[in-house]
């Protein structure tokens, strides 16, 4: 709680979007959501800028992810309109996951030899469930399923790559930054479940729900960073 404490102003700013959005979500009120999705991203990039000044490359790289992600916030909005927006917003977010893991791994770098037990835990459990669930997805993918393959790898890199962090960063960036990225798993596979499975319902709703939560989570465990052996 005192890391959120220390956040208040922001936190407030935020979960007033956050509820905005879920509003809008519910209600299928489309203007303002025009309006609101793409506050979400950036008003976590701004606070990230401001909060950092973006020293150091791990910053740098998570600030890069959080605007490709931003990118498909926005592409996505007009899915509806124009379909091929879908892989274009697709493609932005696996930016956005490549640059998340390539800051991660600036942490786990720093001391490779830490944690190894979870390490090989972490490749298992994300492998095994990653292509389960790729390949409870495909025969409904058609001419995605090359796509939506490396997309659920990158994102699958991700969060081992989250897990990785372990030991190395303070506790609390480790904590907020690993729940960020198993939220964000989770908006994806409801996302990929509600597109090319079966629609469900509220799914718009508890899709954004679990992306913002991961979005503000990764941003305040990466602000609150610190590393245990070296700053890189």
């Amino acid at each position: 709680m005192g890391v959120f404490k220390k956040y208040r102003i922001f936190s407030i700013l935020f979960l007033l979007i956050f509820i905005v959005e879920l509003i809008a979500e519910f209600q299928q009120l489309n203007t303002l959501r025009l309006i609101v999705k793409p506050c979400i991203v950036l008003s976590l990039a701004i606070f990230f800028c401001i909060c950092t000044k973006l020293k150091g490359r791990f910053h740098k790289r998570l600030f890069s992810g959080l605007i490709f992600a931003w990118f498909g916030d926005i592409l996505l909005l007009f899915v509806d309109a124009r379909p091929d927006y879908f892989m274009y917003g697709l493609f932005s977010f696996l930016l956005g996951h490549l640059f998340y893991t390539r800051a991660f791994y600036l942490d786990f770098r720093s001391a490779q030899e830490l944690d190894k037990k979870n390490a090989r835990i972490a490749i298992g459990v994300c492998s095994i469930s990653s292509i389960a669930f790729y390949f409870y997805l495909r025969p409904h993918l058609g001419a995605l399923k090359l796509p939506v393959m490396i997309y659920t790898f990158v994102i699958s890199m991700m969060l081992m790559m989250a897990v990785f962090r372990n030991l190395r960063v303070n506790k609390e960036s480790f904590t907020l930054v690993f729940a960020g990225a198993i939220l964000f798993i989770l908006s994806d596979s409801l996302l990929a479940y509600n597109k090319f499975v079966s629609s469900f319902s509220l799914a718009g709703v508890c899709i954004m729900a679990t992306y913002m939560l991961a979005q503000y989570l990764i941003v305040i465990g990466a602000a609150e960073r610190r590393l245990l052996s070296q700053e890189l």
